[in-house]
């Protein structure tokens, strides 16, 4: 038989049986297409060395009119501007205390630090930073108390733990002085989603961030039934407490001694063990203290979660001219002036002191949006007017399904009256407001059932709101994205598109590939991006093993043609200010479509073919050899090379029996010596598969139409 030439049809159907894509392709990672034919994706670099904290899960990048290009990076636990590699922190403070409220006890060689701040209302993880402080005595200096601290543990609602950088030593007695304050930053959010009550609701052995706590006064062996803790108040006999991984049903109670006289403490209950503990651990509540809303959950009770602390952060942020205003979803609306500088925070929107007139201002949000062309603040699933004209903020009551927009130019006068453009709308369909995107002409507003057009349509009602299409699903607060005026979305188990007025369901090929295999309680960490210059939309989705993003889905919007792969990037900025998509990682920015590779590691990347019959299907063919059609221009490496894999097949069910690898290694810098000009092979069976392989270093491939040369070979 005369030599074959191998047509495959563009991108990955997953959703057939392999048999009956015949000429497609079945799998891959890392891989593109382009002109109808797959290539490798670009790679990634660091954008610098410098971190933040926290998983940063959205972008936003402007530029001041001075030239300053700023990115903002919220995370679950701050948000910063970057400008110059520096992450500059701006997260808003919550509330500053008054000089002497913050003392300090240190204990002689650990490097806990005890807190006490009447209702201070932090949580773990929140930041607090003192000032003001004088030294404990010894190595706890004053300088080492005046900084930035996380918190670690709750002790109780008037005092918790910070971690010193140096242990303390024995003449460490004071207790910071009297001028120290502390300012204490907005609760930091989750990293992970916690949903509803029950099993899981709580941390992994059923603590919860608010139980009833104190610490233990002096060290406890295994063998003690009077235990000593620094306060008793909230507990009573027969009362179950927490400490470490032992639980103890306390008995009588003489001061601060739990089981003392004729009611000792049992040791290892529930099934615990009995065992020392060193002085100053945490001790909890946890089953007891009925009044109290804080006690502990224990291990398969219904914890009550509320939101929005049962959710991830969520930021939206947009630019109001060179500054800008954020929103951690379901919380405050914030404004950062860029005349003060990178070195202050962003402060409450009502309060900023920049605009006049501050009237009604929100003060919880689901989303904030500057509209371009009218230049409107736009506040969605937030709290209504205040009590009267001239409240500066809101009600305080959040309303999912609220719109409301500000006076134009004027991003704090959210009083209607008949002299501004103030107003507000709400959203007839659906329970609560999921996401909104602005296009060229208007801007979609999703609730969880249903898709909006809002409108500007002029005085005297500013924005008009319509209803297009009932019964849709959206994925996440940042699934949706536009290009152009067209808006693509992954819904909870399709794709959809809405262009040219129709919400129309995408056909994907690989729908049960990404749908079968998805993490839906962190579904909320889903984000689109697009990269514009290969006309891609990315979804980037946390699969059933991971409970962060682990993987893509793409759609190339020009050729019409999905694929897929394995990518942890938890947010995603198209090219536009930056000459490069930038995407966030671990707690680094990385520059993408640079180069080949993975931040310096070779990247992995492969495309199989679904198996290809000669003829009917109906003989054994006996495959010589291949002729390879594949280009490495553009590669960094001077030996760039693939794998060939031929996978031979006999029935539909039956497992690949052969294979052989040949490698095509040629230079990149001849056109001509590309090409390994043959690779040989002895394979037998009714049907072939191809697969390709890019292991190595500063390779980047491009299949073409390879060829075979194959020869009948009869039925048996």
């Amino acid at each position: 038989m005369p030599i074959t030439k191998l047509k495959f049809k563009p991108g990955i159907i997953s959703d057939i049986t392999s048999y009956s894509n015949e000429g497609g392709f079945v799998d891959g990672d890392k891989v593109r297409f382009r002109f109808g034919f797959p290539e490798k994706f670009g790679g990634w670099t660091k954008y610098s060395l410098n971190t933040y904290q926290g998983s940063a899960r959205r972008l936003h990048n402007w530029v001041a009119l001075d030239g300053s290009d700023f990115l903002g990076v919220g995370t679950h636990l701050k948000y910063y501007i970057e400008e110059g590699q520096t992450f500059n922190d701006i997260t808003p403070i919550r509330n500053t205390t008054s000089s002497g409220d913050v003392t300090f006890a240190a204990t002689n060689g650990s490097t806990t630090i005890t807190v006490t701040d009447p209702a201070h209302g932090a949580n773990e993880n929140d930041f607090v930073t003192f000032s003001g402080a004088a030294t404990l005595g010894g190595t706890i200096t004053a300088t080492i108390l005046n900084a930035e601290f996380q918190v670690v543990s709750l002790i109780s609602s008037n005092s918790y733990t910070i971690t010193s950088s140096v242990a303390a030593n024995s003449s460490d007695t004071g207790n910071g002085g009297s001028s120290v304050v502390g300012a204490y930053q907005i609760n930091t959010g989750l990293d992970t989603t916690v949903g509803g009550t029950g099993w899981g609701a709580g941390q992994w052995s059923g603590t919860t961030s608010g139980a009833l706590a104190t610490q233990l006064n002096e060290a406890l062996d295994d063998s003690e039934t009077a235990i000593d803790v620094d306060s008793s108040t909230g507990i009573v006999a027969t009362d179950t407490i927490l400490i470490e991984e032992e639980l103890i049903t306390v008995g009588t109670l003489s001061s601060n001694t739990l089981g003392t006289g004729g009611g000792p403490s049992t040791r290892g209950v529930s099934g615990t063990t009995a065992a020392t503990h060193a002085d100053n651990t945490l001790v909890r509540l946890a089953v007891g203290n009925a009044n109290s809303a804080n006690d502990f959950v224990g291990w398969g009770n219904a914890a009550s979660v509320t939101v929005p602390g049962a959710q991830i952060r969520l930021w939206s942020h947009d630019n109001f001219g060179e500054d800008i205003i954020i929103n951690p979803r379901d919380s405050g609306i914030f404004y950062w002036d860029k005349t003060n500088g990178l070195g202050n925070r962003a402060i409450e929107l009502s309060a900023t002191g920049t605009y006049s007139g501050e009237t009604s201002v929100p003060t919880v949000a689901k989303q904030v949006l500057v509209s371009d062309q009218d230049r409107h603040v736009i506040v969605f699933g937030c709290d209504g007017l205040g009590a009267n004209s001239s409240a500066t903020q809101g009600s305080g009551v959040q309303d999912p399904l609220l719109i409301r927009f500000s006076s134009q130019e004027n991003p704090v006068d959210f009083f209607p009256t008949a002299t501004n453009t103030a107003g507000d709308l709400r959203l007839g369909g659906g329970s609560t407001f999921v996401q909104a995107v602005e296009t060229k002409q208007q801007i979609l507003v999703f609730t969880n059932k249903t898709l909006h057009a809002m409108k500007f349509i002029g005085p005297p009602f500013t924005f008009g709101l319509q209803e297009l299409s009932k019964n849709i699903t959206i994925m996440s607060p940042a699934s949706a994205i536009a290009i152009e005026d067209s808006v693509f979305w992954m819904g909870v188990d399709t794709f959809y598109l809405y262009s040219g007025g129709q919400t129309l369901q995408l056909p994907c090929t690989v729908k049960d590939k990404i749908f079968l295999d998805f993490n839906f309680e962190e579904r909320d960490k889903v984000h689109a991006g697009v990269n514009s210059e290969f006309s891609e939309i990315l979804w980037f989705y946390p699969t059933s093993s991971s409970t962060e993003i682990d993987a893509y889905v793409a759609y190339n919007y020009i050729e019409k043609v999905w694929y897929y792969g394995t990518l942890a990037r938890q947010a995603w900025l198209d090219r536009g200010i930056r000459t490069l998509p930038i995407a966030t990682g671990g707690q680094y920015l990385y520059n993408h479509e640079v180069g080949f590779d993975d931040d310096g590691s070779a990247m992995t990347s492969f495309i199989e073919s679904a198996p290809i019959d000669i003829g009917d299907g109906d003989k054994f063919v006996f495959l010589k050899r291949v002729i390879p059609d594949i280009t490495f221009d553009g590669s960094t490496s001077v030996n760039p090379d693939v794998s060939f894999t031929m996978k031979a097949k006999n029935f539909p069910g039956s497992n690949f029996n052969e294979t052989t690898e040949g490698a095509t290694q040629r230079s990149a810098t001849s056109p001509v010596e590309q090409f390994t000009e043959k690779l040989d092979y002895r394979l037998r069976g009714r049907s072939f598969a191809l697969r390709i392989d890019s292991t190595s270093l500063g390779t980047k491939y491009k299949l073409g139409t390879p060829r075979v040369d194959i020869r009948q070979d009869g039925r048996r």
